[in-house]
């Protein structure tokens, strides 16, 4: 069965990939272009940058708004959904009696919490124009960093609720796992680096409006397999 809901969540990654594209070509990849004229008119002010900022692009933009952003969705998706469909397979049957769909969409809302959401709050979603060259690897390695302490810190608030819901009624044993999780992350998000390099005078509006258009297409992906994977994991439980 495993097996099956594996490829199932492949293709149900795949096609949120698909949707959520869509929406960023509608929505995010306006307010990328945007950033971009910004940087290009910004570093035209500076003589020390080599040919006024224009260099040449190593891929259009074009190509990165078309081709590649499916590409690289698609892979994520593919890789996110073949995930989601392993913890589907281990959890389903472990938290109450809750039907496939159901738990389909409560594991997409939690993936929405720790890898979306609570690593945002830390390294909020910004434009290309925003950011220094030289330190593109420590903010990576930082992003990361966040997502891994999130969904570990995670792992670990359920492991202490398990052990705490034997000695203690369940919502005590919930809200105690809960304050452990919080007190992990602030934790983490007070050890690791902070970055702030957005220009003074970069448009306020323009970068309100790219980090909700961020936020809103990894809702639309993670919503989608949610959605899309319960569905077809239901038929799967109910052939068994």
């Amino acid at each position: 069965m495993t097996k099956s809901l594996l490829w199932r969540g492949m293709l149900a990654g795949i096609l949120a990939a698909l949707v959520a594209t869509m929406f960023a070509r509608v929505i995010a990849e306006p307010q990328i272009d945007l950033a971009i004229g910004y940087e290009h008119v910004h570093a035209a002010h500076h003589a020390d940058t080599p040919a006024n900022g224009q260099e040449e692009e190593l891929v259009s933009r074009a190509t990165q708004k078309g081709a590649g952003l499916l590409t690289a969705l698609a892979l994520y998706g593919a890789a996110v959904g073949g995930i989601f469909a392993l913890i589907f397979a281990y959890g389903y049957g472990r938290f109450g009696r809750i039907g496939p769909r159901s738990f389909a969409l409560l594991l997409a809302g939690i993936a929405i919490l720790l890898i979306v959401i609570v690593p945002g709050i830390k390294y909020p979603q910004t434009p290309p124009a925003v950011g220094q060259h030289d330190t593109v690897g420590l903010r990576t390695a930082a992003y990361f960093a966040m997502i891994a302490l999130s969904v570990g810190g995670a792992v670990i608030a359920a492991k202490i609720r398990s052990a705490l819901a034997r000695s203690c009624r369940g919502i005590d044993a919930m809200l105690l796992a809960m304050a452990a999780y919080v007190a992990m992350v602030v934790l983490g998000q007070f050890l690791l680096p902070s970055v702030d390099e957005v220009p003074a005078d970069f448009p306020a509006t323009l970068l309100w409006h790219f980090r909700l258009a961020s936020i809103a297409t990894q809702l639309i992906l993670w919503a989608t397999i949610g959605i899309v994977f319960g569905l077809s994991a239901e038929r799967v439980m109910i052939r068994r």
